[in-house]
């Protein structure tokens, strides 16, 4: 359909809405079909809400980033497990005063001390048309799948938020004479990208999670030219630097990471299962066939960071995890179990035995299924069957971030 639509060709107002709509339109075809729950789910009370409009108000004032002078600026990751943005946290260290750390608060808690644009983000997305011209997109995804997405309302909203974005982030970035862009999901801030592009700002981004053929934030088949896609990506291992084809003209840098701890003493009857929004309840009921097949081992279900535990049922023969560290919980395991789970890949280099569960999306892993590195289980039984991975260093190797930061400055 992208091909046939010539959607990377498309421009409204001199932006590819493409794109900026791209994964957007991927989780509301998951979700509406069925396939995917919500991916990382936002709740807000009617105070929450007042809260954050009062808190976008005062950083006007108390957290605008215009005042000062920095080199580069630094765009981390909302999720901070135990207050820590892991991405980021060593380049922020290396690059110190000279960068301007921004960091919304829309959908997490920033970091000290740094800056955001939060009041401008929220009021450039407030005012819209209902709908817009969506190229014929609606119409060949419900041909394709049964199923009809509002794709002309996303348009609607996204592209003018877009624009106005970028314009607010050019001042930005010209009134400081940006010289480097680091940020982290660059697929869902391409106001940034675009607004580097203009000046002729290199970007780079930091791996975040896992890639492969079936993310559309990173997959472009045939690496066509794709508009406002960064200049680089640090990868973790050197697994991710062609798992996918990028856009052209994107390339690779393997920089490895800091946040894994050291694998500790194994309890040889640990299960962790690894949950996500996008699959939590049927992951449930497997970890529970699990523990009832197996009931001398200790069946955790981990939960993401965006779930609850009254999010579902839990079955009697599950603990629930929530407290502390995954990968603390990771390094203790003996057998890990999910379906697409970044997690999965760090409990394989956590020394964890790895076990795919058979349900959408666990196609992510299938490279690493035919590596031998993880087993794809489609019967309890075959939990204790799950293979260590033999070369982990692929997925993530010794950080090398500090001097590539140090490299690029």
């Amino acid at each position: 359909m992208e091909t046939d639509l010539g959607l990377l060709e498309w421009q409204i107002k001199g932006a590819h809405p493409w794109p900026i709509i791209r994964m957007r339109v991927f989780h509301e075809l998951t979700r509406r079909t069925g396939i995917h729950g919500a991916p990382h789910p936002v709740r807000r009370t009617p105070y929450d809400k007042a809260a954050l409009i009062a808190k976008h108000v005062a950083g006007i004032v108390t957290r605008s980033p215009f005042p000062g002078r920095y080199d580069a600026l630094v765009v981390p990751h909302p999720r901070k497990p135990n207050g820590v943005e892991i991405y980021t946290d060593e380049l922020r260290t290396t690059l110190g005063d000279t960068a301007l750390i921004l960091d919304s608060g829309i959908n997490g808690t920033p970091l000290p001390g740094s800056k955001n644009l939060d009041f401008f983000t929220s009021a450039a997305g407030a005012m819209h048309p209902r709908t817009a011209d969506d190229r014929g997109i609606g119409r060949a995804l419900e041909k394709l799948t049964g199923v009809r997405i509002p794709v002309g309302a996303i348009v609607a909203r996204e592209v003018p938020k877009h624009l106005r974005l970028r314009t607010l982030y050019r001042a930005l970035l010209k009134k400081h004479r940006i010289r480097t862009v680091y940020l982290v999901v660059a697929y869902f801030h391409q106001h940034i990208v675009g607004a580097a592009r203009d000046l002729g700002i290199r970007v780079v981004e930091l791996q975040h999670g896992a890639i492969s053929p079936f993310h559309l934030g990173y997959s472009y088949p045939g690496r066509p030219v794709v508009a406002d896609q960064p200049d680089e990506l640090w990868c973790f291992g050197s697994y991710w630097t062609d798992v996918a084809d990028l856009p052209a003209g994107m390339r690779t840098e393997v920089i490895g990471a800091t946040f894994l701890p050291k694998p500790g003493p194994k309890d040889p009857r640990r299960v962790v299962f690894l949950s996500q929004g996008t699959v939590g309840s049927e992951l449930i009921q497997t970890a529970n066939a699990v523990a009832k097949q197996h009931p001398d081992l200790e069946v955790l279900y981990r939960l993401h960071p965006s779930e609850r535990p009254e999010d579902y049922a839990i079955p009697a023969g599950l603990q629930v995890s929530t407290g502390g560290s995954t990968l603390d919980l990771l390094a203790t395991a003996t057998y890990q179990v999910g379906v697409s789970t970044t997690a999965l890949f760090e409990g394989m280099a956590l020394g964890c035995r790895t076990a795919v569960a058979d349900l959408p999306g666990h196609e992510y892993l299938d490279p690493a299924i035919a590596k031998g590195h993880a087993l794809l289980m489609t019967r309890p039984a075959e939990l204790t069957e799950a293979p260590l991975c033999d070369d982990p260093g692929s997925y993530y190797a010794p950080s090398d971030l500090r001097l590539a930061a140090e490299q690029s400055q």
